[in-house]
Formats: structure tokens, C-alpha cells, sequence
């Protein structure tokens, strides 16, 4: 391939091509299942593929990203991603091709100038709960692409082992949502169309305490991260509410709804976070982010 700023003859410039139409289907749902493929776009959620592809195959694994398009003036302001891309070993398909290309792929308005053709990268609840998680995110019928992406990005920087999305949540794999995710969804494991009853039920046997995210939950959130902070200075606790340095998972409901009574009836306990303030509650994506911090500051201080 030509180096970056130069355009070889063979640049992509047709947006009704059938490679670009064949691109587009990954837009809709039943193309991305069809294909087990999706896209992600834009100078970050490419770096964070490209990372996840070159660590999977020097682990014997499979690919995770089949091809890469991208316009030269991209790769000329990142050249680190043709740096990876073209990686001695990469096995990888890199076409340069125009704004106009590109936007016809994607269901972006502005195009950010480079889109990677991925393979799903999902696991099995088996093999997550077989690596000893300490902390997982479960989301339960939550509906919304950025909510979801947002979840899931809070969760990778918690330094959690997997989200978990309920059957009935949308696809992590939403052009939408995957651009939330800022190139989280490649960080760590991701179990997609649980059924929430069977994964509470493999988690509790692996040794996994259930916590429901509640607003008018019986437990409050400072008064745990409160013991585990006693804890860390070997102070008794004489009636013990829940240790936050246990492996938990978390589980979160729906934005408008919360989590339904047959999810919460599941959980070891319901916990609030405290509101101090006028607002009625928080959302689903700040809620979250509280949640597994507080969990997650608990079992470092632990380690």
C-alpha cells in the first residue's frame, strides 16, 4: 500500500460499490447477526480494535478485525494506525477511501475519517465466570445505545471483569453504541442475550454476591463503602451489611424503570445510592459508575 498522503490508483471513491454496500448492511441488525461482523469508526475505537487484534493473534486466536478503511488525510494526522495495521503479521485488508465512501458505510453524518470491520467479540458467561471474576456489570433491559455504551466504558475504567447484557437489552453492537463505548467494548469480555435468572444463579455458584442497583433499595451505598473502609484498618464489625471487597456482581435496570421485582427478588441485597440533593435520582450511566467504584476502590484496598 502507498504511504500515507499519496493515494494509490485503486482508492476507494464509488459509494454505491458493492464493497461499501457490503460494509453498510453492519448498520442494521440483522446484517451485523448475519455476518457475526459489525464496525467500529472513528481514531480511537480503530487504535483500541487494532490493539485487540494484534494481542489475539499473538495468543493464537482468532481476528478481530477482518479490514480497515480510511481516508489519507487520517492516516497522515494518526499514523499510528497504519503503523498497525500494516504490522508485519497483522493479516490485514487496508483500502484508502474517500469521505464520501466512508459515509456511505456508517450512519454517521460526519464521517471521522477511518472504519474497522470487526468480528463479534463476546464470550460465553462460562468462560467469564471460569477466570475468578472479582466484579461484573450485568445490565438488565436497558434500552438505550449510549446508556449501554456508557455502562460499559464505566465498568472497563472500574477495572471490572465482564458486562453481562440481559436478552432483552440492545445490541452492544449498535453502530451507536459502540461508539459510546470510546474503544471499551475491545478491553474486556462481554456476554451478550443472558437470561438474567440463569446468569444469578451460575454467578451465586461461583461464588459471586448479587447486588441490585435500587433507589429504594434497603441498603445504602456510603454505609458499605463505610464498613469497607473500617475494614481496612481491622476494625470489628459486629453486624456486617455486605462486604464490597467480595466478588459482586452488579445488576442495572432499565433507565426509566429500574430494574423489575423478579430482578431484584434475585440480589443478595438491594442498595441505594444516597441522594443529598434535589435531584429525584440519578441516571443509569452515573448510577453505575458509583456503584462500581465503590466496589472496585473495596477490593484494591483489600489486594
Amino acid at each position: 500500500m502507498n504511504e500515507p498522503g499519496r493515494p494509490p490508483a485503486d482508492a476507494m471513491t464509488n459509494p454505491r460499490a458493492d464493497r461499501v454496500r457490503d460494509v453498510a448492511k453492519l448498520v442494521g441488525r440483522s446484517g451485523r447477526l448475519k455476518r457475526r461482523q459489525f464496525f467500529a469508526e472513528g481514531p480511537q475505537a480503530v487504535r483500541e480494535a487494532l490493539r485487540a487484534h494484534r494481542e489475539c493473534l499473538a495468543a493464537g486466536g482468532t481476528p478481530v478485525v477482518e479490514a480497515l478503511y480510511a481516508t489519507v488525510e487520517c492516516l497522515k494526522k494518526f499514523p499510528e494506525i497504519m503503523e498497525s495495521a500494516s504490522a508485519p503479521g497483522s493479516r490485514l485488508q487496508v483500502r484508502i477511501a474517500s469521505d464520501m465512501v466512508l459515509a456511505a458505510m456508517t450512519d454517521t453524518v460526519t464521517p471521522q475519517g477511518v472504519v474497522a470491520v470487526c468480528n463479534f467479540v463476546d464470550v460465553p458467561l462460562e468462560e467469564v465466570l471460569a477466570a475468578k471474576p472479582k466484579l461484573i456489570a450485568m445490565l438488565c433491559r436497558v434500552q438505550d445505545p449510549g446508556n449501554a455504551g456508557t455502562v460499559l466504558r464505566a465498568a472497563d475504567a472500574a477495572g471490572a471483569d465482564a458486562v453481562i447484557f440481559s436478552s432483552s437489552s440492545v445490541d452492544i453492537y449498535n453502530p451507536k453504541a459502540v461508539r459510546s463505548t470510546a474503544g471499551s467494548l475491545f478491553h474486556l469480555p462481554v456476554v451478550l442475550g443472558a437470561d438474567v435468572a440463569q446468569v444469578v444463579a451460575a454467578a451465586k455458584a461461583a461464588g459471586v454476591g448479587i447486588l441490585a442497583a435500587d433507589g429504594y433499595g434497603q441498603l445504602n451505598l456510603d454505609l458499605l463503602q463505610d464498613e469497607s473502609a473500617a475494614r481496612s484498618f481491622d476494625q470489628e464489625i459486629p453486624d456486617s451489611l455486605y462486604d464490597l471487597a467480595e466478588p459482586t456482581m452488579w445488576l442495572f435496570g432499565n433507565e426509566a424503570q429500574g430494574l423489575a421485582g423478579e430482578e431484584k427478588a434475585l440480589a443478595d441485597h438491594r442498595v441505594a445510592v444516597p441522594v443529598y440533593g434535589a435531584a429525584e435520582s440519578l441516571n443509569l450511566g452515573t448510577a453505575a459508575t458509583v456503584c462500581l467504584y465503590a466496589s472496585a476502590r473495596a477490593q484494591r484496598r483489600l489486594g
